[in-house]
């Protein structure tokens, strides 16, 4: 039988609760203990993890566009606009969706930054997990990635960081060859990872006359996909509202089939036929806005075609997160 490695306190003193990275759970804690992970500091990890932000983005411009760029677009940058200003030496910080090999952040040779926003985080607020990356990213050496680390729990969050009045414009990408500025000199891991992640990529597009609705393509049928910033009982009884009437579709061969719920916000969805582009949802999409309006502004109460018309889309509707 292996004898038991005793316990330094002085390795454990080395490192802050903060610094502690994480690792599997039964590998030896970084701290030098001579434990496991998950019977030391994976220990004060779980109890540290903060209760679930069902809204991590209220607050922030743009907020149905962040909901969108974290659950249903694969290849988008946004030019973000901090508070105080860019440290010298920074040149731009840039949201991205995905980095390759699954990097939180990285810091290019030029020293500006991206940060990637639909990584695993480690708490229940997405909000303060990227906000711990990007202020890390600002201050490792230019060329390098940054890890993923247990947050601490009384950290900045975006809202702490990022200029509230600055425009969120997403700039949706067909590929990912943002990643590197000259993709044809890319090292052999990063290449291949470009690769990979443009082929699983979905062609998406942001429509223009309408707020946070990505139109995507698959294989069989094309969807349009809307991020809306109404509380959601009272979006949910002005869509049974238009269904009921016969107008919540965006055309012919469309049909409004359900919605989600992610991040605190509701994400209807409509089935396009494969033929309808994004282009061609553009003018049925800003009708189906004033229509909804008009349904919003109701406070009537749903009639019992209404009432079924609620029941079925709410159950059709599912929590991503």
């Amino acid at each position: 039988m292996a004898k038991k490695r005793p316990q330094s306190k002085a390795g454990k003193q080395q490192l802050k609760d903060g610094e502690i990275p994480v690792v599997g759970a039964r590998e030896p804690c970084p701290c030098g203990s001579g434990r496991r992970y998950k019977a030391c500091h994976g220990r004060a990890a779980a109890q540290a993890v903060t209760e679930l932000v069902h809204r991590p983005f209220e607050g922030l411009a743009g907020e149905c566009d962040w909901v969108a760029l974290r659950e249903l677009v694969p290849a988008a940058t946004v030019e973000l606009t901090l508070k105080d200003g860019l440290p010298e030496g920074v040149p731009s910080v840039t949201l991205a969706t995905v980095l390759p090999m699954a990097w939180p952040a990285l810091r290019r040779d030029d020293g500006s930054v991206l940060l990637a926003l639909q990584n695993d985080t480690s708490s229940g607020d997405l909000s303060r997990d990227l906000a711990d990356t990007l202020q890390r990213a600002l201050e490792v050496e230019p060329g390098s990635p940054v890890t993923a680390r247990r947050v601490p729990a009384d950290g900045p969050r975006l809202q702490d960081l990022l200029d509230p009045d600055a425009a969120f414009e997403p700039n949706v990408h067909s590929g990912f060859e943002f990643w590197v500025p000259d993709a044809e000199n890319a090292t052999p891991e990063v290449s291949a990872s470009l690769e990979r992640a443009n082929a699983a990529a979905i062609p998406t597009t942001l429509l223009s006359g309408v707020d946070a609705a990505y139109w995507c393509e698959t294989p069989e049928k094309n969807h349009l996909r809307w991020v809306m910033p109404h509380p959601e009982e009272k979006l949910l009884d002005a869509l049974a509202r238009l269904h009921a009437a016969g107008t919540s579709s965006l055309g012919d061969d469309t049909r409004l089939v359900g919605s989600f719920r992610a991040h605190g916000l509701v994400v209807p969805v409509w089935d396009l036929p494969g033929s309808m582009g994004a282009e061609a949802c553009e003018k049925p999409a800003v009708e189906f806005a004033e229509r909804l309006a008009a349904a919003l502004a109701s406070d009537a109460p749903l009639t019992a075609e209404e009432r079924r018309a609620r029941g079925g889309l709410t159950n059709r509707q599912v929590t991503l997160s």
